[in-house]
Order: C-alpha cells, then sequence, then structure tokens
C-alpha cells in the first residue's frame, strides 16, 4: 500500500509538471492532483527537489541494456530499437528536465542525485556504446567503426528530434521513422 501512494505520488508529480512546468509545480498543485494532503507528500519525499529528482529519474521511458539486445535481432533492428526508445525518452523527459536548468539548487541536487546513482546525461550514449562495443567485440559491427562516434551520432539524432517535437509542441511519435533514417545513413553497420 505503501508504495501505490509512493507510486500515486510521483504520477501526479509527473502530470503537474508536465503540464504546468517545473515553476509552477507547487506540492499544492501536486497534492490536489493525487488527491491527497501536502503533508502526505513529504510522508514519501523529503522536499519537493527530492521529488522532482525522483520524477525525473523513475518515469522517464526505458532503454533497453546492451545484455538485452546483443545478438537476440540484427544489428539493425536493435539500433533501430535503441533510437525509437531513444526518441520516447527525450521526448517525455525532455520538458520536465530542462526546467531543472531554471533552479540551480534544484540543478544542483539533480547533479548530486544522478552522480550518487552513476547516473547523469552520459547514461544514454554509454548505453548505446556499450552495445554497439559489444556488438563489434561479436565481431557482428566491422573492427574499424568508431563505436563510440556511432553512438553520439544516434543519441544526438534522437535528442535534436525530440527537443524539436517538445519545441514545437508536437506529440507525434517519429521515433520509428527516425530510427530507420539514422541507422540506414550508417556506413559499415551490416543488415
Amino acid at each position: 500500500m505503501q508504495n501505490d501512494t509512493r507510486e500515486r505520488l510521483l504520477d501526479a508529480a509527473a502530470a503537474v509538471i508536465r503540464r504546468d512546468g517545473l515553476a509552477r509545480a507547487t506540492t499544492r498543485l501536486i497534492a490536489r492532483e493525487a488527491g491527497c494532503s501536502e503533508a502526505l507528500l513529504y510522508k514519501y519525499f523529503p522536499d519537493k527537489q527530492e521529488m522532482f529528482l525522483r520524477v525525473l529519474t523513475e518515469r522517464a521511458p526505458r532503454i533497453s541494456e546492451p545484455a538485452e539486445l546483443l545478438g537476440r535481432a540484427t544489428v539493425r533492428e536493435n539500433l533501430e530499437l535503441l533510437v525509437t526508445q531513444l526518441y520516447a525518452f527525450y521526448r517525455e523527459s525532455f520538458p520536465m528536465a530542462a526546467s531543472i536548468f531554471s533552479d540551480s539548487a534544484l540543478l544542483a541536487a539533480h547533479r548530486a542525485g544522478m552522480h550518487a546513482q552513476g547516473g547523469g546525461p552520459h547514461g544514454p550514449h554509454a548505453l548505446v556504446a556499450a552495445y554497439l562495443e559489444a556488438e563489434q567485440e561479436a565481431g557482428r559491427i566491422a573492427a574499424g567503426v568508431d563505436v563510440d562516434a556511432l553512438a553520439r551520432l544516434l543519441v544526438g539524432g534522437a535528442l535534436h528530434e525530440a527537443f524539436l517535437a517538445a519545441y514545437a509542441g508536437e506529440d507525434r511519435e517519429a521515433g520509428a521513422d527516425l530510427a530507420r533514417r539514422l541507422v540506414d545513413a550508417l556506413a559499415g553497420v551490416p543488415a
């Protein structure tokens, strides 16, 4: 029951942040959205910043781990899946994550929290690079391919398109098309 309440509070906080932005996401609005008292929020989160950090880390769409993908499908299919997931991750989390830059204390707390968890904005690149390195070691990507640069291109492309969609206020689901286009543009990655 306690976990259900925490999840409901995080869902409510995520909804309020998406709808109203971080600056206007007060504990009063979050409590109203969750159908509870403000005091209940503090039973689960020591402060508003911690709640926002949990929303940013626990409500973002999932990106597959390298071990889940290695050898399961073609490299092309796996890369298309990763780019689709990256686009969804950035499209969903960008509006919330970008708002942390408006508050230096929140940004510092987010940095510290992510560092303590071994996470941060480098995480998606690290996942894709680790996957590509594993495929290269398995012989499914040519030895001469710069997998770090390839990972940066794929992650950067997904981030850029998600930013543009967020900026334009579009809810389009362009991840799969973007993934195909980016992967088609790659040289040295067998189908």
